[in-house]
């Protein structure tokens, strides 16, 4: 049985210099959907192809190519967090909070490899 229970959600997080620009490339190249622009939080999203799975795109003045971040939704993210705290589960900081919009944090697997929880905040939560 899993430590923690995570939706059937995931996001790729990418860091890009212009968010707006970015996400033209994908709607053309790739034929995904931009859902929306997050400009006060530097977040846009597009839905992929793939049910349950979008693209974000964080807004980087020196993004970072190549590192992508599985982000897993969880309904109670502080929740999920404790348990993994508990396993020893490594976390980078405090869980970061965009009111009215969503709760994020992130931790590692054993090699290293940054992964994140999101809580979305968006319905009242």
């Amino acid at each position: 049985m899993a430590l923690i229970s995570v939706d059937e959600t995931i996001t790729i997080a990418m860091s890009v210099k212009d968010r707006h620009k970015s996400a033209k490339w994908f709607e053309d190249m790739l034929g995904f959907e931009t859902i929306y622009h997050a400009d006060e939080a530097g977040w846009s999203e597009l839905q992929t192809k793939t049910t349950g799975v979008t693209i974000g795109l964080g807004e980087h003045t020196k993004p970072t190519p190549g590192n992508c971040v599985p982000v897993f939704g969880t309904a109670d993210l502080d929740t999920a967090r404790q348990k993994l705290e508990q396993a020893n589960v490594s976390f980078d900081g405090d869980t970061d909070v965009v009111e009215g919009m969503v709760k994020t944090a992130t931790f590692y697997d054993p090699d290293g490899n940054a992964l994140m929880l999101a809580q979305d905040l968006t319905d009242g939560s």
